[in-house]
């Protein structure tokens, strides 16, 4: 089961990742630091923090660099409450009709792959990350600014066992495709469901060809051999733009 211990505040950092909280859950922030040459370009974030009794302060670079364990952090950190994650049963009572696409994340762990993953899936408006439900995986301070704001359009959701999710996605009317490194069908040859999710691998072990077999499609994205496969987050995004052109 997914550890009990994770904190439910979150301690991101990029311009784009901390604003998109702002815009969608402000009540979400707890605290905010920020560079002085920031201070412009989050003045309607400071208003915010201060009519709302949200601590702020600005701090020189290697503070900001400290707070955030890493370089990357843009002039703001920002603590923030994590976004809930609904149930699987929860997030399909909320899913409309018609189109729609998810990514069942089985194994990816890599902070900057979910990153990028996230951003992709915000790019091609895709429904949910689905996480396992013995999977720790939760957006990190890294993961969320790579997606670039991402993180706050594309909700995770927790998984049932497989086999009750398999199922409970069908009967929502969803197709599963376990995406292979080869021996799946031809990504670009096939006519995609208008509902679908995509069964997206470990970067290292790649998919779990146990649940690969019980998913109602295999695909796989054709190359030259050049290289043995694309990184997960590569192949998402390909993956994704695949559905997006080709089950309108």
């Amino acid at each position: 089961m997914p550890d009990p211990a994770i904190p439910r505040e979150l301690r991101m950092y990029g311009v784009n990742a901390v604003r998109a909280v702002f815009v969608r859950r402000p009540e979400a922030l707890r605290k905010l630091w920020l560079s002085e040459d920031r201070v412009g370009d989050m003045r309607d974030v400071l208003k915010w923090c201060a009519s709302h009794r949200v601590g702020y302060r600005i701090v020189p670079d290697d503070d900001l660099r400290k707070l955030a364990a890493s370089s990357h952090h843009e002039g703001v950190v920002a603590d923030v409450l994590r976004a809930p994650m609904p149930r699987l049963d929860e997030w399909l009572a909320t899913r409309p009709a018609g189109r729609d696409c998810a990514l069942w994340l089985d194994g990816v762990g890599n902070p900057h792959n979910l990153g990028a993953i996230l951003r992709s899936a915000a790019h091609f408006g895709i429904g949910a990350l689905l996480i396992p439900r013995d999977s720790d995986l939760q957006v990190s301070g890294a993961a969320a600014r790579v997606a670039e704001g991402g993180a706050e359009t594309v909700a995770l959701v927790r998984l049932p066992a497989a086999r009750e999710a398999l199922s409970a996605l069908r009967d929502a009317g969803y197709t599963t495709a376990a995406t292979l490194v080869d021996g799946g069908e031809d990504l670009f040859a096939l006519d995609l469901p208008r509902r679908l999710v995509y069964v997206m691998g470990a970067e290292q072990s790649g998919m779990d060809r146990g649940l690969a077999a019980t998913c109602d499609l295999r695909v796989s994205i054709p190359g030259t051999g050049a290289v043995e496969s694309l990184n997960v987050a590569s192949a998402t995004a390909v993956l994704l733009a695949a559905w997006a052109s080709k089950s309108r």
